[in-house]
């Protein structure tokens, strides 16, 4: 471990930041947890596959308001304001228990402007056999991949929130697995821009799960994004990013109305710059990203440090970078990233299927000595609605 930390920081600080790592590392694996990642369930949308959908038409509604607010003043991630809605009904049909048919419409209104920022429609064709998923179409996107911060932005559920392409998961008692690919930007001929294609994937194997509410699990998490073709009018180098993340997770529930649940999870991240022309400041970097968290009745804590060296990925959170993605300070980078986050949670299940989030994200720059915050509010809707059963022809 120390030895991997030697590409993330100077060898004056490597000793301290070590014995610390450690440190809270035991301190924390020997003590309760829950959920130490962000807790995004609330924006996920259920797919439900059952032998009594067999042949029924339903209506699925989906809808999120949202009002983020990013206070930065920093030279690596504007501060910025998303404040608006997204609704997405959908047409269901189960031609078979096995299979779910969707179309229908999504439309994203930001707020202040006149027009729909997004009108797109919607098909996704589903086969489930067992514990095998498979999504063609509108794959199941953005936090439902279930990574990590620095490896994907939460905020494209706001920015991004449509994915298009093939997806496989897989969910058993000890394993979860999603690879999946993003057909981004499709290329014709004479294109003035490149093709752009984004995949990964995301796994979790279980090695402990006991009855007094342990839960150690190993993660392994892997982007790539491809920027290419071959059949456009620019002249631009082809540019491929791949980003790995892999650690520890533990958690431990409590016997407590009040204190539910403890966590820790520890991740080393990595950045690789494959292009046959490197474009960025850094052909590669490294990370560490600890968590730790306390589930309270009244809300959920966590305490986040992040330490980057060189760190680039271009699906991830921009604050995590070491390459700028200001508009005042577009040059401008940081070698050595280093990060205190501190997360006040809570979701409020209002009833069945509405959700309200809020969300309050100081964080300390321990290398500028610098506070800025976000906070935010989001109120998510899903409900399936039967409408009709249609008979088999005979």
């Amino acid at each position: 471990m120390l030895k991997f930390l030697s590409k993330l920081v100077p060898d004056s600080q490597l000793k301290p930041v070590g014995l610390a790592f450690l440190g809270l590392f035991f301190l924390l694996a020997g003590a309760p947890k829950s959920w130490a990642q962000l807790n995004n369930r609330a924006f996920y949308r259920p797919i439900d596959l059952k032998p009594e959908n067999d042949q029924q038409l339903r209506l699925q509604v989906s809808g999120l308001l949202f009002n983020k607010d990013n206070e930065y003043f920093n030279k690596i991630d504007d501060g910025r304001t998303y404040y608006g809605t997204q609704l997405a009904p959908r047409l269901v049909y189960f031609p078979s228990p096995k299979f779910r048919l969707e179309a229908g419409i999504f439309l994203q209104k930001d707020y202040g402007t006149e027009k729909l920022r997004i009108v797109q429609p919607l098909f996704t064709a589903i086969y489930q056999h067992g514990p095998h998923r498979l999504l063609l179409g509108n794959i199941q996107g953005h936090v439902q991949h279930g990574y990590i911060e620095p490896m994907f932005d939460f905020e494209r559920v706001l920015t991004t929130p449509l994915e298009e392409g093939t997806q496989y998961l897989l969910s058993t008692r000890r394993l979860t697995l999603d690879a999946w690919v993003n057909w981004q930007r499709q290329q014709y001929r004479f294109s003035n821009y490149q093709e752009e294609v984004a995949g990964g994937l995301a796994t979790e194997v279980t090695v402990l799960e006991d009855s007094l509410g342990w839960r150690v699990g190993i993660p392994f998490q892997f982007t790539g994004k491809h920027l290419g073709g071959q059949i456009d009018t620019l002249d631009k180098p082809l540019q491929t990013y791949f980003n790995l993340a892999t650690g520890l997770r533990v958690r431990k529930k409590l016997p407590s109305d009040l204190f539910q649940a403890v966590s820790f999870d520890g991740y080393v991240t990595q950045f690789i710059d494959y292009s046959f022309t490197q474009e960025l400041a850094f052909d590669k970097g490294y990370g560490i990203y600890l968590n730790a968290g306390l589930n309270t009745k009244l809300s959920d804590l966590q305490v986040a440090y992040w330490r980057g060296n060189g760190y680039f990925s271009p699906l991830g959170g921009r604050l995590y970078r070491s390459i700028s993605s200001t508009v005042s300070d577009p040059q401008y980078t940081e070698r050595y990233r280093e990060l205190l986050i501190l997360r006040v949670l809570k979701d409020y299940q209002l009833a069945d299927n509405l959700v309200l989030t809020t969300r309050f994200e100081p964080l300390y720059d321990l290398g500028n000595k610098s506070i800025d915050f976000s906070f935010a509010l989001y109120l998510n809707f899903n409900q399936e609605f039967l409408l009709t059963t249609l008979r088999r022809n005979k």
